[in-house]
């Protein structure tokens, strides 16, 4: 039984080529793993929004967030104060054929991140730099960085 691999991103891919990178790396991802690409609409805030109204709208966007992701699952959160981890430390987050533990979940969240009850939430808390990305870019980051996890399961020369 192959492995679920969940990505709930809060807004929708627009660019032509973030939208291309990251269709690429999903159709390397099918032999590996049933890869499931949730978009949730991101929260709509005024020009220059207040802390509360980014506040409500992180904690809408984590309710959503929340009613997707399934019961089981193992669940990681990217955030800026998420535990920095080589690609091989990815790959052992990437559950083995044949285990018990199936199902995989990403969280990437909008231009504000993710409500911090969901980063608590989480069982990992991944951070992808101590930079900041557009999130829309860090969507394509982690689908690349699962894939390499699968190639260096594997035993692939992809991961060099």
């Amino acid at each position: 039984m192959m492995v679920d691999v969940t990505v709930i991103c809060v807004g929708k891919l627009k660019e032509k080529f973030y939208v291309e990178a990251a269709a690429e790396y999903a159709k390397r991802l099918k032999g590996y793993c049933k890869l499931n690409i949730l978009e949730l609409a991101e929260q709509k805030l005024s020009k220059n929004p207040s802390l509360g109204e980014i506040q409500s709208a992180l904690e809408k966007e984590g309710d959503a967030i929340r009613a997707k992701i399934p019961p089981s699952a193992r669940v990681a959160a990217l955030c800026v104060e998420g535990r920095l981890r080589s690609s091989e430390e990815m790959a052992h987050m990437i559950p083995a054929q044949g285990s018990g533990d199936k199902h995989l979940v990403f969280l990437i969240g909008g231009s504000y991140g993710l409500h911090p009850s969901i980063k608590t939430e989480a069982q990992i808390q991944l951070s992808m730099s101590p930079m900041t990305f557009p999130h829309h870019l860090a969507r394509v980051m982690l689908l690349e960085q699962v894939y390499r996890a699968f190639k260096i399961n594997e035993g692939s020369s992809y991961h060099k």
